[in-house]
């Protein structure tokens, strides 16, 4: 599955990996750490300190992350349908018929959603409340609230990425193994210290590397989204105004972004972690 626009993206995210993304404990059970190692080094104490500050720091920005992402739902929720529902129904049409697409569209209500099966229900209840939208590649089934039709444009923009080959569908599905990132990142620095090498560059980097895992997945967002709004523009013309649908694609697009640099600091945090408890 594919979830596309869930604007509790970064929130669902930071739960899932709540066991490193708070490796610490809070900034409060730092000082735990102050007494260990030598208490005559003074360099040992010095950089103890210095890591504990760090890992304070991302946990504010941890914390700073979550309400970006909140707001940006919010936003996203209060957002303006760039047209009407039959203009959003002749896009769609136009997508399917273009790129040869076999896929089921539903725009889902409360008064619809028990039509389909139980399997699928209970993901269908956020989108029936006008909150997600997906595209299911096993399925070949795009969904969006009835509230929000526009969303369909984006999860048909999906489809048309995993119609194009391999690599675009990787990109796809990449984003179900990075919430594992951060727990890889500290296996592998622990690993590579362990085997006598004294490169520090995966301690260094850790933050780069975890964001750069969710990259596919910001890039394949943004193109899933162009998609939807070149269509609308070739389909609608100069009739329409599209300044809604791209705001709209953006702050969603933004909730993506917020998720990348959390794996970034989720993995930062891990190998800090690793840092201070070996010591």
């Amino acid at each position: 599955m594919v979830s596309v626009i869930d604007i509790n993206n970064y929130s669902n995210y930071n739960q899932r990996t709540q066991n490193y993304c708070n490796p610490l404990r809070g900034v409060a059970s730092y000082c735990d750490y102050q007494d260990i190692g030598n208490p005559y080094s003074k360099n040992n104490n010095e950089n103890v300190n210095k890591t504990i500050a760090a890992a304070g720091i991302l946990q504010v920005v941890s914390i700073a992350l979550q309400k970006a992402s909140k707001w940006c739902g919010n936003k996203l929720m209060r957002g303006k349908e760039f047209t009407t529902f039959e203009n959003v129904q002749k896009v769609a049409n136009s997508m399917l018929k273009d790129n040869k697409l076999n896929i089921d569209v539903h725009f889902i209500n409360p008064n619809n959603i028990n039509k389909f099966s139980n399997s699928l229900r209970k993901s269908l209840i956020p989108v029936a409340r006008g909150e997600n939208a997906f595209y299911m590649d096993s399925l070949k089934l795009a969904v969006a609230p009835e509230k929000k039709p526009s969303l369909i444009l984006h999860e048909l923009g999906h489809a048309i990425n995993a119609s194009k080959g391999k690599f675009l569908r990787f990109m796809q599905k990449s984003r179900a193994y990075s919430a594992y990132v951060p727990t890889a990142i500290f296996i592998a620095n622990n690993a590579f210290k362990n085997s006598g090498a004294h490169s520090d560059f995966i301690e260094k980097n850790a933050g780069v590397i975890g964001f750069l895992s969710f990259l596919p997945t910001i890039i394949e967002e943004g193109l899933a989204s162009l998609r939807g709004v070149n269509a609308a523009k070739k389909v609608l013309g100069k009739t329409v105004s599209l300044k809604a649908l791209k705001r709209n694609y953006f702050t969603a697009w933004l909730t993506y972004l917020i998720a990348g640099v959390g794996i970034g600091v989720a993995s930062k945090l891990t190998v800090l972690e690793g840092k201070t408890s070996n010591r």
